[in-house]
């Protein structure tokens, strides 16, 4: 069954992409059998994250027509907010894509938070692995904006990409929500509205100290989403980003804290999570499933 799934995903079957997410989303009994036949690939994952209202979702849909202008395929993950009562996903951003419903280029999900406090979903690793197995040249997952405990995309993503608007607040707003630290490229949307120079003024001068420790300069980029200004400057820049192959140090500290929860449901013992990491460091070609067969 599984080996049959697998194939079906890797020769573009919608359908069975939709019904493997399912099976993984539910835990359906055996599912973790093919997570461990999952081949390791080299498709990057794009982050799309930022406080509530900065038009995330917009923005998303900019970037969906933009690479289908470039004849790629692309899947995205949207993580909504969980209702109160059913814990599913509200379905927001769904609304908001709903020219890209059919288009044989674009794979839309929505999930939900289901109570996960750093705006993804639970099984988001699984998930997204999934979708490295199928035929997509991009993926990306925007996460629900949840301000300050929305770092757990630095670690999943390649690229991060982080949408303010001229409004964020001064300097110091910016700085606790956490963002300067995981941004790769920042996203400056609505920037029609007053005083965006002068916050791209001011952005630029915050960014300038973490040239040190990023080892690259983080783009930013003015955008108008509604209007689909700025969005061909973003997708190079998220282009150029990843050809630079940085190592993802954050990806490491994922992947240990997901073993790390995953191997105590199934074992309940004693594991450290720092050996973890240096094991996950040391370890070419990481499989996260075969990983965790070992224990």
């Amino acid at each position: 069954m599984w080996y049959q799934l697998l194939n079906n995903i890797q020769q573009g079957n919608i359908k069975a992409l939709s019904r493997i997410i399912s099976l993984v989303e539910n835990e359906f009994e055996g599912y973790t059998e093919l997570l461990k036949l999952l081949p390791t690939t080299n498709t990057k994952i794009i982050g799309i994250t930022g406080p509530p209202g900065a038009g995330k979702s917009t923005l998303v849909d900019a970037l969906i027509g933009e690479i289908v202008k470039q004849n790629k395929t692309v899947a995205v993950l949207c993580v909504d907010p969980s209702s109160p009562f059913n814990l599913g996903a509200l379905l927001g951003d769904r609304i908001r894509m709903n020219e890209w419903y059919n288009h044989p280029h674009v794979f839309i999900r929505s999930l939900a938070t289901r109570g996960s406090l750093g705006g993804l979903h639970p099984k988001i690793i699984e998930i997204s692995d999934i979708l490295k197995a199928a035929t997509f040249n991009h993926i990306i997952i925007e996460t629900v904006g949840v301000g300050q405990s929305e770092i757990e995309i630095a670690g999943l993503a390649d690229t991060t990409v982080v949408t303010v608007v001229p409004e964020a607040g001064d300097e110091i707003q910016t700085m606790k929500a956490g963002l300067m630290e995981i941004a790769d490229v920042f996203v400056v949307n609505k920037s029609d509205r007053p005083d965006a120079d002068l916050f791209i003024k001011n952005l630029r001068q915050m960014l300038a100290p973490s040239f040190h420790y990023k080892q690259h300069e983080i783009a930013i980029v003015k955008a108008i989403a509604t209007e689909k200004k700025g969005i061909n400057e973003l997708y190079e820049k998220i282009i150029a980003h990843q050809q630079l192959n940085n190592p993802n140090n954050k990806k490491n500290y994922l992947l240990a804290e997901k073993a790390f929860h995953l191997i105590q449901q199934k074992r309940m013992k004693d594991v450290s999570k720092t050996i973890l990491q240096q094991q996950i460091q040391l370890i070419e070609n990481f499989n996260l499933y075969k990983f965790i067969e070992q224990y």
